[in-house]
């Protein structure tokens, strides 16, 4: 898992996942806007709005985004 850095022609969805680095907490997007330079997100129970520099893209490799989506089923059920 590597943070990047969130550049002018970077665009950040919300509901987006984003590291907030200076509390280095993940936080959830709730707006973007690039014009005022800030990001609103919330993260754990309380919610932040700063400037878009402290904050940082989760940029995941192709293994580990596998990793994530992959099911399991019981071992039961091998038929």
């Amino acid at each position: 898992m590597n943070f990047a850095e969130i550049k002018q022609e970077s665009v950040v969805y919300p509901g987006e996942y984003l590291l907030y680095s200076p509390h280095n907490k993940i936080v959830v997007c709730g707006a973007f806007n690039r014009e005022e330079n800030y990001i609103r997100a919330f993260g754990d129970g309380k919610y932040v709005e700063d400037e878009i520099l402290n904050f940082r893209k989760i940029v995941l490799e192709a293994k580990e985004r596998k990793k994530m989506h992959e099911r399991k089923r019981c071992s039961g059920c091998k038929g």
